[in-house]
């Protein structure tokens, strides 16, 4: 599941693209950051839609789904509440393991509320990845964190890695101004 990590995969292509490079290249640099960007969730409950009024899955009280998609798709576990730690852990735990980075190899970083859950809590996580990020002997780039992914109210997060190579740095950290997104 994609989840927050279209930001970083919006962000590249959005670079490529403003710096004039040709559809074909932007197309290009969009499939290369989708394949080296990892991102996984946690939901603590569900959101409620506009139409309807009423959550789009059912997580019951005491309860969280790890791996679920942003609209609600089901997750790869379910089970009760653990410490924060412990679910980045398992988190990081499959991402490490699908990225297959080498010790001093680069990555951005993203935390992202999908909702509800505050600053506060995001840099809780954030505080962990980088624990795990740094036990890999991996160097950390750039970090975002904050609600850039949301679905409406849903309490949860997520955490997207981006395995950088010379070209996704480079986009990375090309400027950027928009409502809601702002580097450089």
């Amino acid at each position: 599941r994609g989840v927050a990590g279209n930001v970083f995969v919006f962000k590249a292509a959005g670079a490529a693209a403003d710096l004039l490079m040709p559809l074909d290249e932007v197309e290009r640099v969009a499939r290369h950051a989708n394949a080296r960007t990892f991102t996984m969730g946690v939901a603590l409950s569900a959101c409620s839609l506009p139409q309807t009024r009423r959550p789009n899955f059912d997580l019951p009280a005491g309860e969280m789904e790890i791996g679920m998609g942003i609209h609600g798709e089901p997750g790869v576990r379910r089970g009760p509440l653990r410490p924060a730690n412990e679910v980045v852990d398992e988190i990081m735990d499959a991402i490490l393991a699908e990225m297959g980075a080498a010790p001093g190899d680069r990555v951005a970083v993203l935390v992202n509320s999908l909702g509800s859950t505050p600053l506060m809590e995001l840099y809780i996580l954030n505080a962990r990845v980088a624990e795990r990020l740094q036990q890999a002997g991996l160097q950390i780039h750039a970090t975002l964190v904050g609600p850039l992914c949301t679905s409406l109210e849903m309490a949860g997060a997520s955490i997207t890695v981006m395995h950088l190579d010379d070209e996704l740095r480079r986009l990375i950290d090309h400027p950027c101004d928009c409502a809601m997104f702002r580097v450089g």
